[in-house]
């Protein structure tokens, strides 16, 4: 079974967050900036096949995960829903030091 991936817009503008904080930080740092971002998005590739793999989201349902994404010495965390049958829905994207999340 294939389940088709999706971000909602709020997890699209946390990508464009974490990819302007990185520049923030170093403004000559695109190359940086660009691999977390990719680094990201083929993370959630393994949610086409493996959503379940995912450990539940601390104050979720059964159907509410979380995506561990290593990247340099901290990484990111991707909150996501398992809609249906064929359905995954990103709605959270942030940097592990981040105390937000939920």
């Amino acid at each position: 079974m294939t389940f088709r991936v999706r971000f909602t817009r709020g997890a699209r503008e946390d990508l464009e967050r974490l990819y302007d904080f990185i520049l923030e930080r170093d403004p000559t740092d695109l190359e940086l900036a660009q691999r977390a971002i990719e680094s990201i998005e083929a993370a959630t590739r393994v949610l086409e096949r493996f959503p379940f793999a995912c450990r539940k989201a601390h104050m979720g349902t059964a159907f509410q995960r979380e995506l561990l994404i290593p990247f340099g010495a901290d990484g990111y965390v991707a909150l996501f829903e398992v809609e249906d049958a064929h359905n995954v829905t990103i709605v959270a994207v942030r940097h592990q030091r981040e105390d937000d999340y939920y």
